[in-house]
């Protein structure tokens, strides 16, 4: 059953992404999330999407804009061999968690009256096209998949929707043939993201020879609008995708009380605390508790002097634009709070 929901999903996703000119991995990332450890998600979508692309390539060769594979592919390799190595190092939720805010942000975009692409726009250098296939090919090797999150910049190339969606196939065959030999290097290849991945792929065939004789009839204006609503929609999965694992992973909570003359509000996140305390006429402080052997001998010393049969004390920096400070916390009974005192 759950591959069954997993091809129905990955078919609707790769139709959308034909109208749109990309995104079905977006969309596929927190899906593929459950049921696939998170860094084994980026090696099954490029098995999906690799295949898709040669499809691609396969129905739309005769469109592809080889001035852009030229100056985009080169760096975007290079970004892929970065990124994957980062992978095997970075947890994907924070990358995840930043593309979701970006993706978001194309809201009004949705409601932005468009044109057809000219030439009156300003023509991007060289050197931009560049940077841009650096930095998807970091994100692709990051996350497995970069969808419509480049295409404003094919747009402003004046691109038809054949020509991106064309071109795109073009860059990205080289960049998933690299990142899933790196992936399968890097340990992140196993048969489960395998036997995923070719689920994607069938789907994906299936939905771009269906979609073929639909892309005609759409307009490159509603092509343009329902590329921005797949980024957004992209995003919100994305977001919630991120949000939902950093909350297993970290646990983290935030406390908001009044104070005398002003508020504290405290962050938890794995066992660690960060407070940031505001008050009328003393502006911010943050704070973050620290362990007693990160005081230097002369405060550890001033400390346990002042320890009145305390069961547990609690160190706290605190972080002002006068100074910097120490808290000491003395508990007895495991909670009751029985001294406290400041120092520097």
């Amino acid at each position: 059953m759950i591959y069954l929901n997993v091809f129905l999903i990955a078919f609707i996703a790769f139709a959308i992404s034909m109208v749109c000119g990309g995104g079905a991995g977006l969309l596929l990332i927190p899906i593929l999330g459950h049921v696939l450890p998170a860094s084994q998600v980026p090696a099954a979508l490029s098995v999906g999407t690799s295949v898709s692309s040669l499809t691609k390539l396969y129905l739309f060769f005769q469109h592809i804009n080889w001035r852009i594979v030229r100056h985009f592919l080169p760096l975007a390799l290079l970004g892929v061999i970065v990124g994957a190595w980062l992978l095997s190092y970075l947890a994907p939720m924070y990358i995840e968690l930043c593309m979701a805010i970006f993706l978001v942000c194309n809201l009004p975009y949705l409601f932005k009256k468009t044109t057809a692409p000219s030439a009156d726009k300003p023509a991007l250098s060289n050197h931009f096209l560049k940077f841009i296939g650096f930095l998807a090919g970091f994100i692709s090797a990051l996350t497995g998949a970069v969808g419509v999150l480049f295409n404003g910049v094919y747009l402003r190339y004046g691109l038809s929707k054949e020509e991106i969606i064309a071109t795109r196939a073009a860059n990205e065959i080289f960049l998933h043939i690299v990142k899933l030999g790196l992936y399968a290097y890097f340990g992140l290849f196993t048969l489960k993201a395998l036997t995923i991945g070719i689920l994607v792929a069938i789907a994906a065939v299936a939905a771009t020879y269906l979609m073929k004789y639909v892309l005609p009839k759409i307009s490159i204006s509603l092509f343009s609008k329902v590329g921005y609503g797949a980024m957004v929609l992209s995003g919100v999965v994305l977001l919630n995708s991120a949000i939902i694992r950093i909350q297993e992973a970290h646990d983290p909570n935030v406390h908001i009380v009044r104070v005398s003359k002003g508020y504290d509000a405290t962050l938890n996140w794995d066992d660690l605390i960060y407070t940031i305390e505001f008050k009328y006429g003393e502006g911010f402080e943050f704070e973050r508790i620290i362990p007693f052997t990160e005081l230097d001998a002369s405060r550890q010393a001033y400390v346990n002097a002042q320890n009145i049969g305390a069961e547990k004390i609690v160190i706290e920096k605190v972080y002002s634009l006068k100074e910097i400070a120490y808290e000491a916390y003395y508990y007895k009974a495991g909670t009751q709070l029985i001294k406290k005192i400041q120092f520097n």
